[in-house]
């Protein structure tokens, strides 16, 4: 533990609401070959054609629109997440981003000066397995440290998906707002292309190509996705003593024309307003930190839409954030000793 810091990694924000610097962030977010899973010639005709040119004005209003006096509300919470964690810890702890600031390289370039520090406990901050999310992440580390031959022992947190103390903690956070009067839960988990989950299949004959594929044991769980989501979906309601008729679950942020995983969101809360749910309540586990995706397309987009179809009100539960249950959990775990680093 002495010779150890910790390096938290969250995916990034734009350093400003602004089209040209939102530009430069969707330029470097999709041209992930793990994001757009497409050969580099067609990866940069998509990005360059279909969406710089209309995209960073679009997404440069969403983020106005939740853009905080201090900044970015996805770097700020991850700050003051870095900063209580810092209080509970004598080690260092840093906050990275896989793209835009703080980078990766950033934080493990300034970590390697430290002559006290030669491990890295390395916490992708995604609890289930992509390989847009905590694969690019971890390559990205591995590629700073072998680029500039740093004498630093990598150690990864794996997902967390089922584990009982991120359970313990969501439903925690959670607990202000099912004691509230509400009609039903709606779980709005990131989307991803069908595509990244047959390809992250490696039997090639379970995921998505057998009835209730999620359900059934296989080795192809490890890095499913769809499959995680959903056994996060049951270790919570299993916890949280949600009856079967309480909750629903879906997916949010397509982007594209590729076919998604569904139900979608939009589609979801349309047809609960349909059929008379008044008070709907959403969480989205796949962040632990508040972002774009919660504060603007769940909190602004979701409820008006929601209510436009007929509803009386939607609370978007926050994020595990900086919350006291969450900050307790990664304390435990950055005084682990050893994590799986098989990932």
């Amino acid at each position: 533990m002495q010779n150890r810091a910790i390096l938290l990694a969250n995916l990034g924000s734009p350093d400003k609401p602004e089209e040209g610097a939102v530009r430069k962030y969707l330029d470097q977010f999709l041209m992930d070959p793990f994001v757009i899973q497409l050969p580099w010639f067609l990866r940069k005709l998509i990005v360059s054609i279909l969406v710089l040119p209309k995209r960073p004005k679009v997404s440069a209003k969403a983020y106005k629109s939740i853009w905080l006096t201090e900044g970015s509300p996805l770097i700020i919470l991850s700050e003051r997440l870095q900063q209580s964690l810092q209080q509970q810890l004598k080690i260092p702890v840093r906050m990275a981003m896989r793209y835009g600031k703080p980078s990766i390289e950033y934080q493990l370039l300034k970590l390697a000066k430290d002559p006290a520090v030669n491990e890295v406990l390395f916490i992708p901050m995604y609890p289930h397995y992509a390989e847009s999310t905590v694969r690019t992440s971890i390559e990205e580390a591995r590629r700073v440290i072998q680029q500039h031959q740093l004498n630093i022992k990598l150690n990864v947190i794996p997902p967390f998906y089922q584990q009982s103390d991120y359970i313990n903690a969501l439903v925690e956070s959670a607990q202000p707002y099912l004691q509230q009067n509400f009609d039903h839960l709606l779980f709005s988990y990131h989307g991803l292309p069908e595509s990244h989950i047959t390809k992250s299949d490696p039997t090639g004959q379970h995921c998505l190509k057998q009835a209730d594929c999620c359900r059934k044991t296989s080795i192809a769980h490890k890095n499913c996705y769809r499959h995680q989501v959903f056994r996060t979906t049951e270790c919570f309601v299993e916890q949280a003593g949600l009856g079967d008729s309480k909750y629903s679950v879906s997916f949010q942020s397509r982007l594209g024309q590729a076919k998604w995983l569904g139900p979608s969101t939009e589609d979801t809360i349309h047809d609960l307003a349909s059929k008379g749910v008044k008070r709907l309540v959403v969480i989205c586990p796949a962040f632990v930190t508040d972002c774009l995706e919660t504060l603007e397309e769940i909190e602004i987009q979701a409820k008006k839409h929601f209510i436009e179809a007929g509803g009386i009100s939607l609370v978007l539960i926050p994020c595990l954030n900086d919350h006291p249950a969450w900050v307790k959990i990664l304390t435990k775990w950055c005084q682990q000793s050893e994590w799986n680093n098989n990932i």
